[in-house]
């Protein structure tokens, strides 16, 4: 029988949200493209943002770690409250807050968003030591080890140029795990790449995601969603229609614009 110790044990760990949002709403101007979102996510969980091209996926991402400012709502990242409603006023944390959080959450773009004119290494070490203020070569010894671990250690001194696209986005991956984070943003992590540099990336994607990394994702790759998601979300219109596990989400939807939308995805 499970001890009182245990039962609390447990309710804590299935309670351990690393990002909790209430409500979340983002407008430019008198146009809303995100409408009153909730989301949670828990530690060492891998979730999926799924849905059509222009239905919100990647202005929720980039709302989360704030490279894009909310308009409304409420945004909890590991226990601190960085805006929320106040009364009638709306807050956001100062920057300098936003920022040492943005560096817990980083995120893997699209277009990978290297520094071109610097080399693999630095370009991995430049966040550690310029915003976290980690010691130099600490920053550079993690980097070599995190480098080596990802099959990028005979490429330190390559500038991007000089990579293929799947080595130019393990760049980024290295760059992200860098930072020691809580939690990875990826948005779209394939999607700019050849077909058969894919298999790559979502080989790097995987095995963060075996180390117990929390990773939110968004993508188009169902099959890889459906292998590694622990939670999906369908996102359309600026609003989560519906989340559930893969087998549920993508076999059996329960809203016909999932189905609609695999179906797209898979002709």
């Amino acid at each position: 029988m499970m001890s009182a110790s245990n039962n609390l044990r447990a309710s804590n760990v299935a309670h351990d949200y690393v990002l909790q949002v209430d409500g979340l709403q983002k407008s430019y101007g008198e146009h809303a493209v995100l409408h009153h979102v909730d989301l949670r996510i828990r530690r060492g969980e891998v979730t999926f943002l799924i849905g059509p091209s222009g239905g919100g996926k990647s202005t929720l991402l980039r709302c989360l770690n704030f490279l894009e400012a909310p308009s409304a709502g409420a945004i909890q990242f590991a226990g601190e409250q960085l805006c929320h409603h106040d009364g009638a006023r709306f807050r956001i944390a100062p920057e300098r807050r936003l920022r040492a959080a943005r560096s817990r959450m980083p995120m893997v773009f699209q277009q990978f968003n290297l520094f071109n004119h610097r080399t693999v290494l630095e370009n991995v070490i430049e966040g550690p030591i310029h915003v976290q203020g980690r010691p130099r070569e600490q920053a550079i010894e993690e980097a070599r080890v995190i480098l080596t671990e990802i099959g990028l250690g005979a490429r330190l001194d390559y500038y991007p140029e000089h990579l293929s696209g799947g080595q130019r986005q393990r760049v980024a991956i290295a760059r992200a795990m860098a930072m020691k984070p809580e939690l990875i943003l990826f948005d779209e992590p394939t999607s700019a790449l050849d077909p058969e540099l894919v298999a790559e990336i979502l080989e790097s994607i995987r095995r963060l995601a075996a180390a117990g990394m929390t990773l939110v994702i968004v993508t188009h790759e169902m099959a890889f969603a459906r292998k590694l998601a622990d939670t999906i979300h369908f996102v359309a219109d600026g609003r989560i229609i519906e989340s559930g596990c893969p087998e549920t989400l993508l076999s059996s939807p329960g809203d016909s614009r999932i189905a609609d939308f695999i179906r797209s995805i898979l002709h």
